[in-house]
């Protein structure tokens, strides 16, 4: 802009004198009467005149050359939108209406998301009867989903970890929400009263009210999902193998039957196994203390499972020393039964042997006391675990007792597998039992016990769990949540799969020493 003084604000002033000379000559000429035209104005007012109206027009050109952009750029980008819609269209289905959500079918994942999407509100819409017809249905779309997406789990091959056969993980598929189940099911855990009342008096009392307030002190990144979900099952085979372990210990009911606070989930194996399968993983099974366990329902229910799920290719099976090829099931509260019992079913010469039969198979105990490994070894088992992810919680499960366990097998044939885990806390749910809590230490809890299992050097290792949320031993991804009344636990400063990486390190680090052990 023109400033005060400039030749440009002069010669303005000049150009005004002249013109109105020359307007005087013309009316000189044709005889009219002249009229002086008012005086000029000061240079300072014409500076500022023309300063005012230079930033006019400069601002109207700019505003009016920004609506012309503006314009085109608009046009085009709606002309982008409609070639994009047509040429979508062109590849859906005729019957297709504009409505729907098209050019969904073309990405996998995506289209498994949108089937189950259309089935949800019909299946909050059935009755509780129709449960099984449900699954039947998920299994289906699970069963196409994975044909139509087998190239990308080639892919995802080259690019996940190998499973480790010897590294087994508990799993439970005892979750629902609203959208499969028809109500929340296990994320709503009630608090558990103390067995003291005068203790118990002293603790909140109630249940938890999903999806915000949920039974676990960590929060999971698929939210409060359900475990019929074949998105969730999915995710979770990916999670798990890109951990690298390589058998999942799935928690296992009789048909009907189901832990207090959840419902029958045995319907739900035949589309773990499949997921299970594609990821190239195996499934044992992990059979939990159901009502009257005893040698009779144990023959038939190990029975049971071979007989229908035991030709799967997902279906485990453990080589044993002598060439065998065996099932091997983890039997949880295996202590509860007396050893006679146990015998009746374990031992060759038992009135219920189940041994040198077609359902022969690895039976391994729970250790808890010391003393429950003479009990262990007299009922035929084959083995041991510890399971509880709580370092001097009980006998079993302090590390410093590894040793001892592991020769105690050793010299009575028996196979030692340690439970590992990132930590314990369960005080959403048992809001008196701070006193087990083990802080993760940023996965620091997690590697001592790894360092501690790699010692004893162990066929198997376990892992306590993938995702037991009550009690806070999951390594399935959380992430940092805050509600009104809530702020749950994390993973920070690490990423959500923090935990899952360092199962893959200790994984190929078993490996390497499992190498040098058997040299």
């Amino acid at each position: 802009m023109p400033g005060y003084g400039t030749a440009t604000g002069c010669g303005e002033v000049a150009r005004s004198a002249a013109t109105a000379v020359g307007k005087r000559r013309e009316v000189a000429r044709s005889g009219k009467k002249w009229q002086e035209a008012p005086p000029l104005p000061p240079r300072e007012s014409v500076e500022k005149r023309y300063s005012q109206n230079s930033v006019g027009i400069l601002n109207y050109d700019i505003m009016a050359r920004f609506r012309r952009r503006t314009c085109i750029i608009l046009l085009l980008f709606i002309l982008f939108i409609c070639s994009i819609m047509m040429a979508l269209k062109t590849l859906r289905p005729d019957r297709a209406g504009f409505g729907d959500p098209f050019g969904l079918g073309l990405l996998p994942e995506l289209q498994q998301r949108t089937v189950l999407l259309d089935n949800k509100q019909n299946s909050l819409n059935r009755a509780p009867g129709d449960t099984v017809t449900r699954v039947s249905n998920l299994h289906s779309i699970a069963v196409n989903t994975m044909k139509a997406s087998m190239s990308s789990v080639k892919k995802l091959e080259e690019e996940l970890s190998s499973p480790n056969y010897n590294f087994h993980i508990f799993y439970y598929t005892w979750y629902g929400n609203p959208q499969f189940d028809g109500k929340y099911i296990h994320w709503n855990h009630p608090l558990l009263p103390h067995w003291d009342p005068k203790i118990a008096n002293n603790y909140p009392k109630g249940r938890h009210n999903p999806p915000e307030d949920i039974g676990a002190n960590f929060y999971p990144e698929l939210g409060s999902y359900s475990s019929k979900d074949p998105t969730v099952i999915e995710a979770h085979m990916k999670q798990m193998r890109s951990a690298s372990t390589g058998v999942i210990v799935l928690s296992w009911y009789p048909p009907g039957m189901a832990d207090e606070n959840g419902e029958p989930t045995d319907n739900l194996v035949p589309i773990v196994l499949d997921y299970a399968h594609k990821y190239n993983l195996k499934v044992t099974f992990h059979i939990e203390p159901y009502k009257d366990r005893d040698d009779r329902s144990m023959y038939h229910n190990v029975k049971y499972i071979i007989d229908k799920y035991g030709s799967h290719p997902a279906f485990y099976r453990h080589k044993t020393s002598t060439g065998r090829l065996l099932p091997l099931f983890y039997v949880y509260d295996s202590y509860v039964t007396i050893p006679e019992i146990w015998a009746n079913l374990l031992t060759v010469s038992g009135s219920q042997s189940i041994r040198n039969t077609p359902y022969d198979a690895l039976f391994i105990a729970l250790l808890v006391e010391e003393r429950h490994k003479h009990d262990i070894h007299r009922s035929g088992f084959d083995g041991m675990y510890t399971y509880f992810a709580t370092n001097g919680f009980s006998y079993g499960s302090s590390h410093h007792n590894w040793a001892s366990l592991k020769a105690f097998c050793d010299s009575n044939n028996l196979m030692f597998i340690p439970s590992v885990g990132p930590g314990y806390i369960d005080t959403s749910i048992r809001p008196w039992n701070n006193h087990n809590t083990r802080n993760r230490v940023n996965g620091k809890y997690y590697e001592t016990a790894f360092s501690a299992a790699l010692l004893v050097r162990p066929e198997i290792i376990s892992i306590t769990s993938f995702n037991e949320w009550h009690e806070g031993t999951q390594i399935e991804k959380a992430v940092p949540k805050r509600t009104g009344q809530v702020v749950y636990l994390d993973y920070k400063p690490h990423k959500p799969n923090v935990y899952l990486e360092l199962t893959q390190k200790w994984s190929e680090k078993y490996r390497k020493e499992q190498e040098q052990w058997l040299m």
